[in-house]
């Protein structure tokens, strides 16, 4: 079978195809044969050593991803030859709190990842999905979805009608505007992009806000609201993002960190935070309970992934150029047809 892994260093350039030996599941395992995977930020920065400078060789990306069950080993019961399943992005946090075990079991990193013809996972480790949705729209559900879930519906307490604001429009903004929106909350996207914010309209965006060319959106933020602020920001920039979601956050207000798109590094604005009573929440995916609840949730309201950009499995660097660029809107996918 092929696979994608990085083997003689870290780098794009260094991203290649080869050819490995066809894996087999043992006693509480099942044989995957992947259909897609999709790109997260995070899979740019492992590959590009942001993310581990000590990561370990040969490495196989990508957390996220949708197959179909070929095999199973002894003992097997969670799910059968036939089924289709997503991977989970935790292999070993199923529901509760958190636990180091469970940080400790991510797909890619330290876990070897998706990116493969044939894999093997633990039985506990795929969870079937919804079957209206598509090979390519399941393989987007594990990391950007469950995160901006997680964030909305079980870090957060909001009620309908309370304004979130989403920054930018990658993966997890999209699913969390698709999100809010069944949930009935009013929601303000940014974008550097008129194009992309015309297509966060059409998908339900109540307000809309250009950072390029209204750099203070914070400030234009809490203007919509009357003055107010915003009930939830979800924080995907990290450096140069967060002094503006401060401004736009309303008291006692929540802001999920999530993402270091525009850096890691960022002066806390201490005062801001205690005269708000803001609640900033670091957001690290989440569990398989989250994750059957969330796919609950997308059939009731057949919510649709969005996903612009579909690679063939060996095109993998131009992908991750095009993510590079912020060319998306929504999910880039590899397909593995």
């Amino acid at each position: 079978m092929r696979a994608l892994q990085l083997v003689d260093g870290i780098g794009l350039d260094n991203l290649k195809v080869l050819e490995v030996p066809d894996p087999k599941p043992g006693p509480g395992e099942v044989l995957v044969r992947m259909r897609a995977v999709s790109l997260n930020f995070r899979d740019l920065l492992m590959v590009g050593g942001v993310y581990g400078p000590q990561t370990p060789l040969p490495l196989t990306p990508f957390s996220d991803g949708c197959g179909v069950v070929e095999a199973v080993g002894e003992g097997v019961t969670r799910v059968a030859v036939g089924d289709r399943v997503s991977t989970l992005f935790f292999q070993k946090w199923f529901a509760g709190k958190p636990t180091m075990e469970g940080q400790m079991s991510a797909l890619g990193l330290p876990i070897p990842g998706a990116g493969r013809e044939l894999a093997v996972f633990s039985e506990q480790g795929v969870s079937k999905v919804p079957d209206y949705l598509s090979d390519h729209q399941v393989s987007t559900l594990a990391c950007a979805a469950l995160t901006a879930w997680r964030a909305l519906f079980s870090d957060a307490h909001l009620e309908p009608g309370d304004t979130v604001l989403l920054q930018g429009t990658g993966g997890v903004s999209i699913f969390g505007l698709q999100f809010a929106k069944a949930a009935g909350y009013r929601t303000i996207i940014t974008s550097s992009s008129d194009e992309k914010l015309e297509r966060a309209k059409a998908l339900g965006a109540d307000h809309v806000i250009n950072y390029r060319t209204t750099p203070e959106w914070g400030r234009a933020a809490r203007a919509i609201t009357g003055g107010a602020g915003v009930d939830f920001v979800m924080e995907v920039g990290g450096a140069g993002t967060l002094t503006e979601s401060l401004k736009a956050i309303a008291l006692m207000g929540h802001i999920a960190i999530i993402g270091v798109l525009a850096g890691a590094a960022e002066p806390l604005q201490i005062g801001t935070m205690i005269a708000t009573g803001a609640k900033l929440q670091g957001v690290s995916v989440g569990s398989r309970a989250m994750f059957e609840a969330m796919c609950k949730a997308l059939e009731l309201h057949r919510i649709e992934p969005v996903v612009d950009k579909v690679y063939p499995f060996t095109e993998a660097v131009a992908a991750f150029k095009a993510m590079q660029g912020g060319e998306h809107f929504g999910k880039i996918v590899l397909s593995f047809d």
